[in-house]
């Protein structure tokens, strides 16, 4: 399985290495007037793909902060001794 796993790995870095070296033409982007970015296109689509990636990531902060707020809160819960015992289902007959 470890072998497919490479093989498949190299298959991929490959195809990517192939499509970086025939992107090397050079793109002008324009931002605003006045400024713009001359770079290899393969470049700029690995910097576009960065700044997704990493605004997603920044995307998930709040959510992952307030989960692990409220595992906390639960954790607390469960550990206090006031807490009200587990209640049992009804039997179904």
């Amino acid at each position: 399985m470890t072998a497919l796993t490479w093989a498949i790995r190299l298959v991929i870095f490959s195809l990517l290495l192939l499509f970086a070296l025939r992107n090397t033409q050079v793109v002008t982007l324009h931002f605003v007037p006045g400024y713009q970015w001359d770079a290899p296109l393969v470049i700029t689509l690995l910097a576009f793909f960065a700044g997704g990636a990493l605004l997603g990531a920044l995307s998930l902060v709040g959510v992952i902060f307030r989960q692990r707020r409220e595992i906390g809160r639960l954790k607390r819960e469960s550990a206090s001794p006031s807490a009200p015992a587990a209640i049992d289902p009804p039997a179904t007959a």
